[in-house]
């Protein structure tokens, strides 16, 4: 789990990107495709084409971490928009890493009955 404070916004980065890319050319994708500043605190997640695996991009104020997840099986949920980033938030994230959709999550399992 990666640690971030309530303060920071999480940023999914649309489309597929080449997760072959390390710290500093992912920060400057976001500087010049999504026109933010990588260095403000904010969470940045790329995913690769297959969809299997995320990168996650944060500068905590002292500097870059990059996080890497990978997938057993299945696929990371993704938005459709070709371009551009969606703000989500940490619990949607959380949702997201562990393989579940945080678009719409679902209770898998609820009691009926007391007794």
């Amino acid at each position: 789990m990666i640690p971030i404070p309530g303060s920071v916004r999480v940023w999914i980065a649309t489309g597929h990107t080449d997760v072959r890319r390390g710290m500093r050319s992912l920060a400057l994708t976001v500087q010049a495709i999504l026109k933010r500043d990588p260095y403000a605190g904010d969470l940045y997640i790329f995913r690769g084409r297959r969809g299997d695996l995320v990168k996650i991009l944060w500068h905590d104020g002292l500097g870059m971490s990059l996080y890497a997840k990978r997938l057993d099986r299945g696929k990371f949920i993704w938005p459709s928009a070709s371009a551009g980033a969606v703000s989500i938030s940490a619990a949607q994230m959380a949702y997201m890493l562990e393989g579940i959709d945080w678009r719409n999550p679902q209770l898998s399992w609820r009691q009926r009955s007391a007794g």
